[in-house]
Parts: C-alpha cells; structure tokens; sequence
C-alpha cells in the first residue's frame, strides 16, 4: 500500500477490526455485480470508495430517464447511454484507483461459469427470478460467496450465501425454481428509492465483511425492510436436503 492509499483508506484503517490487513484485502478482491441499477448503484459505489481492487459490472440495459429517481451510478448526461458505460465514468471519478470490467450483456449461465471463478464475491443485484437462480446456481458450482438483494415498491430483502461453508444454505433454499412466483417489475409497480440504496449498501457492507474477514454475515439469515414503517424481520434460513440446487451441485 502506498502513502497515497494510506491516506485514502486512513479511516477503515483506523478501525481496530479493519486496519491494514483488510484494507488490503479489500485492495486484492474481485468483485462482480450483476445489475447496474438501484441495488447495484450504491454498492458499486461503496465497493470502489472502499478501494476494491477490480469491480466487474454487467448489465445489457441502457439509461433511461425513469432510472434516475434512484439509480444513482447514472446522470441526466447518461440517458440512452449503456448503464456499464456510465457506471464506468462515475466510478472512475469516484476512485480513479479501481479497475472496472463492464460487460453490456445478460448474465447467462454461459457467462457465468466463465467470469464467477474468477471473483472474490458475487453481487446479485438484479430483479428477476430466472436470473438470480441463474446466479445462484453458479456461485453454488464455484463456491464462490453470493449476496443477494431484492427491492419493490417500500419492501426490501438481503442475505449472504457463503459456498466455503458446506452448511451454508442457498437463494434456492428459500425460493425454489420450481415454485410458482408472480414477476413483478419497478417500471409497473414502483419503488420507493431510498429502499434500492438501504438494501444496496446493505449488499456493499456484506461483501467487505466477507472480504475483510471481520464481523458477522447474514448467513442463515434473510433480512426483510418495510421501508414504509421503517421495520426489519429477520427470518432464519437453513439449507434444505431436497435443495436441487446445493444439494446437487448447483446443476438446477
């Protein structure tokens, strides 16, 4: 670490729990976040002010004048503008020090298996049900620690699956892919926009505990806002036996 970054990171290391051997941590991880919108927003945002070293973002949309109510990665200049390209430049100017990966396309299982092995963590910060099993299935297959957010209207979800752990439970386990869930988007129900930056934070704080080594995760447990009523449930997660997903490999 050089005296540039000692200054930079200077107030996580003064933190007895963080200090130099996480901040460094931080500086040799990898992180991906699949979704460059309201979740993805304030975690990439986070994540790079933090010093991660490598931050790879996909995301096949392009900016939108509806996405800047809470998607903060994005300005008014950025409308029609690919959503990695802009996140791009906004993470550049926040920490010039971070390597960006983007890539305009669709997380499918294809991509997948080909980039998840090579990260620290992965961020699912998407907002539909085929793509986070997708996620999921993949981070099962590599082990590689998975944090999970969700966000609709004032409602708001996170929890953290760490594959290293063999009793680690799986998004799977508490959706399953077989079970029948009504696909509901922001662009006809709305969201609440400090509820994506809450969650999205959330995601952000998960993945530099996970990282850092320090703290406790919310492994085994799924975290439900109503940012309505400002009010969390916490409901305790274990991984099912009948899981097709970690119970048989990550191949649903």
């Amino acid at each position: 670490m050089n005296d540039d970054q000692l200054l930079r990171y200077s107030r996580h290391i003064l933190v007895d729990e963080i200090g130099i051997e996480a901040q460094q941590r931080f500086l040799d991880a990898h992180v991906i976040i699949v979704g460059a919108g309201g979740l993805g927003s304030p975690a990439a945002m986070y994540l790079a002010a933090a010093g991660i070293g490598e931050i790879t973002l996909v995301d096949a949309d392009t900016v939108d004048l509806t996405n800047l109510q809470r998607q903060i990665l994005h300005v008014s200049g950025s409308v029609g503008s690919s959503k990695v390209d802009s996140a791009r430049r906004t993470l550049a100017a926040l920490n010039p020090e971070v390597r960006v990966n983007t890539f305009a396309v669709r997380a499918d299982t294809l991509w997948l298996d080909q980039h998840v092995p090579q990260a620290t963590v992965v961020l699912d910060c998407t907002d539909n049900f085929a793509t986070r099993h997708a996620i999921n299935a993949a981070c099962v297959r590599h082990g590689v620690p998975l944090v999970s957010g969700a966000a609709l209207r004032f409602d708001g979800q996170i929890s953290t699956f760490d594959f290293r752990s063999p009793d680690s439970p799986c998004y799977a386990c508490v959706f399953p892919p077989d079970d029948a869930f009504e696909e509901v988007a922001c662009s006809t129900m709305g969201v609440f926009s400090p509820t994506v930056g809450i969650i999205g934070t959330m995601q952000a704080a998960e993945a530099l505990r996970l990282i850092g080594d320090f703290g406790v995760t919310l492994q085994g447990r799924l975290m439900m806002l109503d940012s309505l009523r400002m009010e969390w449930n916490t409901m305790r997660i274990a991984r099912q036996a009948s899981c097709p997903v970690c119970a048989g490999g990550g191949t649903a």
